[in-house]
């Protein structure tokens, strides 16, 4: 097998690569292809046309979807991406999807070896039917995540990003951030209370979406917690990666108090990257980033997390930083899944030469189509269910 592979990198045709400001898959793949690339591999990346990437781009859609407004039906440039990648598919050793569910089928169509990951919620009412007689390079971003289907043979990769250009040593205030998008699943209305509770402003960073049961949350619910906190609540609204950043660095405490199993976390390693401690609920894969005590502090209800909040003072920020630098980076995301494209790539040279299937091992670690008018429907009917945090 040769060093250099040449990868196809799929990414949704949602947000750009990188992402303007939201988008949790998008900042993966970023990371993964200018690592890939770094490392010397012939990196391809699926994406819409506004991304900006090294190696060899292929147009999946001209713009990115979510930031141009549509709010159609998303599934008809899904199926896009996946005719694009299928035409180029004999070009690659291996292709790395990140279109969730519709992996799936890209694997069991292709003609050479599918790496899928899943960046999104896997406990879902259709998962058992489509993870019947699953194909093989299945990977999961946390134990967490691949525990709702313990028969399937993941292998689990965690995320890392580029953290050691995240600020640190910044004059920091007494204010709580809540960084994420205004939905109820995330805790940001608890947010709110937690900081009241605690007797701290609070800063929010959030995402609103442009319709549907999202924006009618942010319009009923939200928008009047807001409104009955006071001046010490402060809406930012969506904000880039470097404001992002910034805010979290001159924060105290970061908060994520929502009640969903995070399939990850991006929010939770980006703010201990700064020094921030996290307080949150202990759910999803926030105890495999989140040292209780050590890196935050986790709480089962509104009233905990505000008790642990003074606590933060205790903890030891350089030391926070350190770990999760080390824990979480890029390059050891990188040395995960290089080890999985060289694993499905020899298993597929095996297959094909004994005309039979491999068994799978764990490792740790033509012209796009204008997107047509935005519809009425109010969620991306195929969009998968991932967040930056």
């Amino acid at each position: 097998m040769p060093d250099r592979l040449r990868i196809a990198q799929v990414a949704p045709p949602f947000e750009r690569v990188p992402p303007g400001a939201y988008g949790g898959t998008e900042r993966i793949v970023q990371g993964l292809v200018i690592e890939l690339d770094r490392r010397g591999h012939e990196v391809t990346t699926f994406a819409s046309g506004d991304s900006s990437v090294p190696g060899r781009h292929i147009e999946t859609v001209p713009q990115a979807l979510r930031p141009i407004g549509y709010t159609g039906d998303s599934l008809p440039y899904m199926q896009q991406t996946l005719h694009a990648v299928l035409a180029h598919a004999h070009e690659f050793d291996v292709i790395h999807s990140h279109l969730e569910w519709l992996s799936l089928l890209l694997a069991r169509v292709s003609p050479v070896p599918v790496v899928s990951t899943f960046h999104g919620r896997l406990d879902l009412p259709w998962a058992d039917a489509l993870f019947a007689d699953p194909p093989p390079g299945l990977v999961a971003i946390s134990q967490n995540q691949a525990s709702t289907h313990p028969d399937i043979a993941w292998t689990v990769v965690h995320n890392g990003l580029r953290l050691v250009d995240s600020p640190f040593g910044k004059a920091r205030t007494d204010a709580l951030c809540f960084v994420g998008r205004v939905v109820p699943e995330k805790g940001i209305v608890e947010s709110i209370e937690i900081a009241k509770a605690a007797g701290r402003p609070l800063r929010i960073a959030a995402k609103v979406a442009a319709g549907g049961l999202e924006r009618e949350y942010f319009d009923e619910v939200f928008q009047p917690a807001l409104k009955a906190a006071g001046p010490t609540v402060e809406y930012l609204g969506e904000v880039s990666q470097a404001e992002r950043d910034q805010l979290l660095a001159e924060s105290y405490a970061a908060l994520m108090p929502g009640s969903w199993p995070e399939p990850f976390g991006l929010v939770a390693i980006e703010a201990l990257a700064c020094g921030t401690p996290v307080i949150a609920r202990p759910t999803g894969a926030l105890p495999e980033i989140v040292r209780d005590g050590v890196d935050g502090f986790f709480g089962d209800d509104v009233r905990a997390m505000a008790f642990r909040v003074d606590r933060v003072a205790d903890l030891d920020r350089q030391a926070i930083r350190h770990s999760v630098i080390e824990r979480f980076s890029v390059e050891r995301m990188t040395d995960g899944y290089e080890a999985i494209y060289r694993e499905r790539i020899a298993a597929g040279a095996w297959s094909e030469a004994s005309g039979t299937v491999a068994p799978t091992k764990s490792v740790e670690p033509d012209e796009p189509a204008e997107p047509a008018e935005p519809a009425d429907r109010a969620e991306h009917a195929a969009e998968p269910a991932t967040t930056p945090a």
